[in-house]
């Protein structure tokens, strides 16, 4: 007897008549590819979309085919399968977050989905349909010939291999929590029913074949051997509410069906080869295998409902055979044989074999190599830069930033604002240009004058400040009026509310709390900033207050403000050794200058060379070189594979680092000379009264310009 009945039902799932089961296919909701991508294209590769209208046409056509009028056809799988390779060849050129929702239902429940903008997950779901394709097609098969079981052996393998492929390789990949169909149990269970149902069509195979009876016993002892390790699968718990109803109790009685099968076949090997007492023994133990269906579906009656009118007619038939060749083989071995029995118990194990197995199409594990052929049609997108082209890039640009931004150019201005401190605490080069010109002002303060008697000197910037000072008050006085008449509209509204009578209607109304809870944010958030604002003017009030004398004479007149600053020409230094003691701190000062000038240009280089350092064309050239390696067009790059080309290009920065010691040490050099003709001239002008007096007032007017300078900036940039 046979086993194997085809499919007829609309949805492709196997029918009454069948002893197989086929898994039904995920549904889903219309998705358009079409807008989301296009703007993706125009906002993230700077190409003009209306270059992809096809693909983008193309894509929206395919999803629409592989997910409409779905059936266990094979056109409906050679639609998904196209589908699938496209989906796999785009995820190498878009973001799998690009923007586009799917939504897709659970294959068993129906009423439970999941909906996420993610690629791989819709990738994920397409994949779930090819394995139910192949479950259908597998089912829909005959078992009248071998050619149809052949076919049926193949689908069934293949979809044991997708359904596995999906939970090992593609189903991690997802970054959404998926419906309990996509679950590892599930799918391994999955896999687990199809394998037994390839390796059934093996043992219809052997029985159509007329193989020797103690291979088939082995064939079918594997049969039985699958069918329970897809029940144990099947019966996870998480799995309760997902296995459809009946599954796991037509894997326990298939599991004990080949059981008795194997047991049965083996006693007809038995039988001809004059093993009686054995044959007598194999047949026992297959009707206790018999017994156990029985008392099954006779002890609950939910077992005789959910299984299968195909199942428990096989299990009928199973049963009557085994009974009536036991009573036969009884009855001769009492009578003619007279061959020892053995127990059951010490019969030997039947060894399986094994025939089926997990077999994922190659145009799943690689679409990349039918691309372009009749499976899979030419690449959609092919034109545009793998997304991970422009990862690799952002990555390469933020370790450059790291290190010309954060290292180089940083260790650099570390060490111009070491020297720049250094040259302060020794007051130079105020204490040098004292003596270079005895008399009048350095240009700097010049400069520094003409800016603030622009800006109207010392009564400019008061004005400026008291300014600032009104306008903050005039804000303030605002925010209070503002209070002041939300506090009025609450306590109106709460004398409203109280006017209801005891008892009376009243109608509703939203409370002023409620209503102005939106204003009364906003004006902390106000009254915040406004009192920021008062502090920093009430620094900048201070600081314009302590620097008020240098202020009003930096706003006067020039030849005023020469008047002001000691002199040295009625008193100059004219001893020889001192003068030899001057010239040498001013030619360490000239080389410290000539040294700080040529850093900045070194900097403004350095800017340069990393601005002007795109690490695009090298990275196409290095995509293409491993395209070139490569046997597909579906090109899985990862970051780690572009970390060679990286080091590479950032190593030209490496010699700045070795310039950057240079000149620290050459600073630190530069700086020891400068402390020791400091401290020389410091001894010679110790006797010059007059010289420290005007070295202190060049400093003090020089500080005097940087406050300034802040002040107004800080009261500007506060307006």
């Amino acid at each position: 007897m046979f086993l194997f009945r085809p499919a007829a039902t609309a949805d492709g799932v196997a029918n009454d008549n069948s002893t197989m089961f086929a898994v039904k296919f995920k549904a889903t909701e219309k998705t358009i590819f079409n807008k989301a991508l296009a703007e993706y294209i125009a906002s993230s590769y700077a190409e003009p979309p209306e270059v992809y209208r096809d693909d983008l046409r193309v894509l929206d056509e395919l999803r629409e085919a592989a997910t409409a009028a779905l059936d266990g056809n094979p056109n409906v799988l050679k639609r998904n399968i196209r589908y699938y390779g496209q989906l796999a060849f785009i995820l190498s050129k878009f973001p799998a977050d690009v923007g586009i929702s799917f939504t897709w239902y659970n294959s068993f429940t129906s009423d439970t989905e999941v909906s996420c903008q993610d690629l791989y997950f819709e990738r994920a779901s397409v994949l779930f349909n090819i394995g139910a394709a192949y479950s259908q097609l597998g089912c829909r098969e005959g078992h009248s010939d071998m050619d149809s079981l052949n076919r049926a052996f193949n689908y069934f393998q293949q979809a044991a291999g997708t359904f596995g492929y999906l939970q090992r390789k593609i189903v991690g990949e997802c970054r959404t929590q998926l419906t309990t169909d996509m679950s590892a149990y599930m799918l391994t269970a999955l896999e687990n029913l199809m394998l037994c149902q390839a390796q059934e069509c093996v043992w219809h195979r052997s029985a159509l074949s007329r193989m020797k009876d103690a291979n088939i016993a082995r064939i079918a002892t594997h049969v039985a051997e699958l069918y329970e390790q897809a029940m144990q699968s099947a019966s996870q718990g998480s799995l309760a509410g997902t296995i459809p109803n009946g599954w796991v109790d037509h894997l326990k009685v298939k599991g004990l069906y080949f059981r008795a099968e194997a047991q049965q076949r083996k006693s007809m090997s038995c039988l001809a080869s004059s093993q009686y007492g054995e044959e007598v023994a194999r047949l026992q133990a297959a009707q206790e295998y018999c017994n156990q269906i029985s008392e099954l579906v006779s002890y609950d009656q939910r077992w005789s409902k959910l299984l299968r009118a195909a199942v428990l007619e096989m299990v009928k038939s199973q049963a009557e055979l085994v009974g009536s060749n036991r009573t036969r083989a009884e009855h001769d071995n009492d009578v003619i044989y007279l061959d020892p029995v053995p127990a059951i118990s010490s019969l030997p194990d039947i060894s399986p074999y094994k025939l089926a197995e997990s077999k994922t199409p190659e145009i799943i594990e690689n679409p990349g190599k039918f691309l372009g052929g009749e499976e899979l049609g030419p690449p959609l997108f092919k034109g545009l830069v793998p997304f991970v082209i422009h990862q690799a890039a952002s990555l390469y640009e933020d370790r450059k930033d790291q290190l010309v931004s954060k290292d180089l150019i940083t260790a650099l201005d570390e060490l111009t604002a070491d020297c720049e401190s250094v040259l302060n605490s020794l007051n130079m080069p105020h204490s040098l240009e004292a003596i270079k010109k005895p008399i009048g002002l350095p240009p700097n303060i010049l400069v520094g004058a003409d800016e603030i008697r622009s800006d109207g000197g010392y009564i400019g910037i008061k004005r400026l400040l008291d300014s600032a000072i009104v306008s903050n008050t005039r804000a303030n006085e605002l925010l209070d009026a503002a209070e002041k008449a939300l506090y009025d509209e609450a306590q109106e509204d709460q004398r409203v509310q109280q006017r209801v009578p005891k008892g009376g209607r009243q109608a509703k109304r939203i409370e002023s709390a409620e209503l102005t809870n939106k204003f009364r944010a906003e004006i902390a958030k106000y009254r915040d900033v406004i009192n920021r604002a008062r502090e920093s003017d009430a620094t900048i009030k201070a600081q314009v207050d302590m620097w008020s004398q240098f202020f009003s004479l930096l706003g006067s007149p020039r030849d005023e403000i020469e008047r002001q600053v000691p002199s040295t020409t009625a008193n100059p230094i004219t001893d020889p050794h001192h003068s030899q003691i001057v010239g040498r701190l001013q030619q360490y000062m000239d080389e410290i200058t000539l040294m700080k000038r040529e850093r900045a240009k070194s900097t403004e280089k350095l800017k340069r060379v990393a601005n002007e350092d795109d690490i695009t064309p090298a990275l196409n050239e290095e995509m293409q070189r491993l395209a070139a390696l490569s046997a597909t067009p579906i090109l899985q790059f990862e970051l780690h594979q572009f970390e060679d080309l990286f080091a590479q290009k950032l190593d030209k920065y490496m010699t700045w680092r070795k310039y950057i010691d240079e000149e620290r040490e050459a600073q630190l050099e530069l700086l020891d000379s400068i402390r020791e003709a400091n401290q020389a001239f410091l001894v010679a002008r110790s006797n010059h009264p007059l010289l420290q007096q005007r070295e202190k007032a060049l400093s003090n007017l020089e500080t005097a310009v940087k406050r300034y300078r802040e002040a107004s900036f800080n009261l500007h940039d506060g307006a």
